[in-house]
């Protein structure tokens, strides 16, 4: 009898934390985000202008308004574009964590979550092309604190009624259930059929369940073999390795055209670069890879992925962009960087904040938040909703107050591809009067060629920086300072 009262103020407390972390991340949200119409906005590679040709008006619009009010220039464009990243936030009420008790990341797991976003991006890029934007981008609605806050305390009502009737508990997600596509009738409607069915795949790989391939269970497993538990603080460098480990490991045939890459000691090796995007997984043919089964969800992610026995190339760069703050004169570096359409963007943030940066006007980041709480989303059925999955509100921030540490990505479709992503890169990382010293370097040849790990044990290669143990260095966190 103890025990089962123990056991409900546990529950009780878990429900009230719940609605405690839905007020905590989502006050933040409330601020509307402001643009200038007279410059131009970066989000990953594509460049946008607010200002119309004949508006001498107003120099800023907000992007928490009505639809009527992102008529002028391409707004319109950039909102549908954003709306369309795939969105990854905190979730409460989710299956134990590895390893764990916890069943949700509030608090904790904002460099997991971003390191999810960027990750999404590349498989955007790689099933579905730069251009794509979601049907719905443009229906979600505005993030509002009162409404959602509301609905985390009728939420909580609820739950507790369930309790004390022992009834089930109500689905935790109000939006209604999506219907399924229809029949295509001609080539674009086939079109738009097969590339929702990707999205809605390649949102599933990413749902918060021990079956999901890259879930935060996933990526939380992972960690333990990184000395990392669920509740610690993830830095960039290691959740770049992470990631690494979870494309690599995934098992759906999806994904099997896809891996990652992660530099050395902020350095790039070509030779490196290229193997992986010709060499198969380890112990895995590409008789293998062909005669895959089809995706549990659908047969969609075959033709980019098991045809070809070249595989495109996630290329994750951890960096630190100087000491205790951002030094000034890697600004119009990362701008160059999130310029770039292969570039999938920046995870990094505020000290022990982490978000997921998009792009940039004049001198603040553009970014995708996750530090916002919402409810467990079963992914497994054929019509869960995909809008918790987007976010409808840039947010800014400026350049000034970006942590110095954090992890550059570029998605690479190809060998051939990567020629000329490594000729571009090459560029941007001239020096300059300003910036003595490039972010990373890239460098021909294999990274053995140069003897990185020399007496280091198999184990601990995979963790970055490693540099030869006879140099004397000084360390600060993850990085190396030269």
């Amino acid at each position: 009898m103890q025990n089962k009262g123990s056991d409900e103020v546990e529950t009780l407390k878990t429900k009230f934390l719940s609605v405690w972390h839905n007020v905590k991340y989502s006050w933040a949200l409330k601020s509307k985000t402001s643009f200038s119409r007279n410059s131009p906005v970066f989000l990953l590679g594509k460049c946008y202008h607010f200002k119309a040709e004949d508006d001498d008006g107003v120099t800023e619009t907000c992007f928490e308004a009505s639809g009527e009010d992102f008529v002028m220039g391409n707004a319109e464009a950039f909102r549908r574009d954003f709306a369309s990243r795939v969105w990854l936030t905190y979730r409460v009420e989710l299956p134990p964590l590895p390893s764990s008790t916890l069943t949700s990341d509030c608090g904790w797991g904002c460099m997991l979550r971003a390191g999810q976003m960027m990750l999404a991006q590349a498989l955007i890029l790689h099933f579905l092309g730069r251009d794509w934007t979601w049907s719905e981008a443009m229906t979600l609605q505005p993030l509002d604190t009162e409404t959602w806050t509301t609905t985390a305390a009728k939420r909580l009502v609820a739950s507790l009624e369930a309790s004390l009737q022992g009834s089930p508990r109500p689905s935790d997600d109000g939006s209604p259930p999506m219907h399924q596509a229809q029949a295509p009738g001609c080539a674009e409607e086939a079109d738009a059929h097969l590339k929702e069915m990707y999205h809605r795949t390649l949102v599933s790989w990413f749902g918060d369940s021990p079956l999901a391939q890259l879930g935060l269970h996933s990526l939380v497993r992972m960690g333990l073999t990184m000395g990392k538990q669920a509740g610690d603080w993830y830095g960039p460098a290691v959740v770049a390795h992470i990631l690494k480990k979870a494309v690599e490991e995934a098992m759906d045939p999806g994904l099997a055209g896809i891996t990652a890459y992660v530099s050395q000691d902020c350095t790039v090796y070509n030779a490196d670069v290229i193997d992986s995007h010709r060499a198969p997984r380890a112990g895995q043919t590409s008789a293998e890879r062909s005669d895959a089964p089809p995706s549990p969800h659908s047969d969609q992610a075959t033709s980019a992925s098991t045809l070809s026995d070249s595989r495109a190339v996630i290329i994750l760069i951890p960096v630190r962009l100087g000491g205790e703050k951002t030094n000034p004169d890697y600004f119009n570096f990362a701008k160059s960087i999130l310029s770039l359409e292969y570039c999938i963007g920046i995870i990094g943030g505020k000290p022990k904040q982490a978000c997921y940066f998009v792009g940039f006007q004049d001198d603040s980041l553009i970014y995708m938040d996750p530090h916002y709480c919402q409810s467990f989303v079963d992914v497994s059925t054929s019509d869960f909703p995909l809008q918790s999955y987007h976010c409808p509100s840039p947010k800014k921030m400026p350049f000034s107050k970006m942590d110095p540490s954090c992890t550059i990505g570029f998605y690479s479709r190809s060998a051939q591809d990567y020629e000329r992503i490594s000729q571009e890169l090459s560029k941007v990382l001239q020096p300059s009067a300003r910036e003595k010293y490039p972010a990373f370097t890239i460098v021909q040849g294999h990274s053995r060629d140069y003897d990185l790990s020399a007496g280091v044990t198999p184990e601990k290669r995979e963790w970055p920086f490693i540099r030869d143990p006879r140099r004397t260095v000084t360390t600060a966190g993850d990085f190396v300072l030269l």
